[in-house]
């Protein structure tokens, strides 16, 4: 029997060709930005439909489109495998699908990006470009001392693709690596391991700590009073996971008093950010509009990912970034 799979019109329309050149023995069905399904040229609603494999792509999220694809995931009558382009799955919609027990495959496609971003915002901070540029316009010749990033210690809390994407980057300059991860097993990417009840021990000694966790009931709001108290002096924040992961109040008091040297966010309690909030026009605060993940080769990894993961579905063999049911 064939397998069906279902996916946003604009997708099919991407990646058709490559899918057909797979030969599998699929039917595709396609939808629009309301969420309607076209099949033989007659509309259907999700309603009458039961679907093997729902794939989520990022261009539901570029069209605006993902909550009535949401809607239409959750209307089908039976979805067997859910394939999304975010990475976090703390959106209470995934629960709801994961309830009805669809199993659901997450992205580690935006990885590769949001380690280089990572690594571009430390560099940039760590070197004193603007210093220099300044000097350069002025025709002065002075030398510009800066930190090396061997000699620092990156903490990564989270280490799931996105987190061993940093860690790979960071070995890379030599650097000495800590991890908070679920099982604290060492590498040769990773120099010290913990679980979030080691976070303690371990903040004292970072010069630069990466929250790429996912937001659940032990991680909201971890990043606490206690936790910028327990912060060295000078250290660099980077958050590339989710805003609530931060007390930002607390965060604002750390860098008020030079404890934090600076904080890169690009992920916020609210999106977009409100023009009132005061993360704005902090000045030891580097601020984007959630877009870390934004490389020119996401879209491609994205597609590979499906590409790999439907062909693995078809022929009975694991999927690649399975979530257990209980993470999400």
């Amino acid at each position: 029997m064939s397998i069906t799979v279902a996916m946003y019109d604009k997708s099919f329309q991407h990646i058709g060709d490559r899918l057909a050149a797979l030969g599998l023995d699929i039917v595709v069905h396609t939808f629009d930005k309301e969420g309607k399904f076209l099949i033989d040229g007659v509309a259907r609603a999700p309603g009458e439909l039961a679907v093997d494999y729902f794939w989520l792509s990022s261009h539901v999220n570029a069209d605006d489109a993902k909550d009535s694809a949401f809607a239409a995931a959750l209307a089908c009558k039976s979805v067997g495998v859910l394939q999304t382009f975010n990475a976090g799955l703390d959106d209470p919609v995934y629960k709801k699908i994961a309830a009805r027990g669809t199993r659901i495959v997450n992205s580690s496609a935006q990885a590769v990006a949001i380690a280089e971003y990572v690594m571009a915002h430390v560099l940039s901070l760590v070197h004193p470009i603007d210093l220099q540029r300044k000097q350069q316009a002025a025709k002065h010749w002075a030398i510009t001392p800066f930190r090396e990033l061997s000699r620092m210690n990156w903490l990564i809390v989270g280490y799931g693709p996105i987190g061993q994407a940093i860690a790979k980057r960071v070995k890379a300059f030599e650097a000495t690596t800590t991890v908070i991860r679920r099982s604290p097993q060492l590498s040769c990417l990773v120099d010290q391991a913990g679980t979030m009840a080691d976070l303690g021990r371990f903040l004292p000694a970072a010069d630069v700590i990466v929250l790429a966790c996912s937001l659940t009931d032990e991680t909201r709001g971890f990043a606490d009073e206690s936790f910028f108290a327990a912060v060295k002096q000078g250290a660099l924040l980077v958050n590339i996971a989710r805003g609530a992961l931060i007390d930002d109040s607390a965060m604002l008091a750390a860098l008020d008093e030079g404890r934090l040297a600076a904080a890169v966010l690009d992920v916020f309690h609210t999106e977009p950010l409100p023009q009132d909030d005061p993360l704005w026009s902090h000045p030891q605060v580097r601020l984007t509009p959630h877009t870390s993940f934004a490389g020119d080769g996401g879209r491609g990894r994205w597609d590979q990912l499906f590409l790999d993961n439907l062909s693995r579905f078809v022929n009975g063999k694991t999927l690649i970034s399975e979530v257990d049911p209980k993470d999400i």
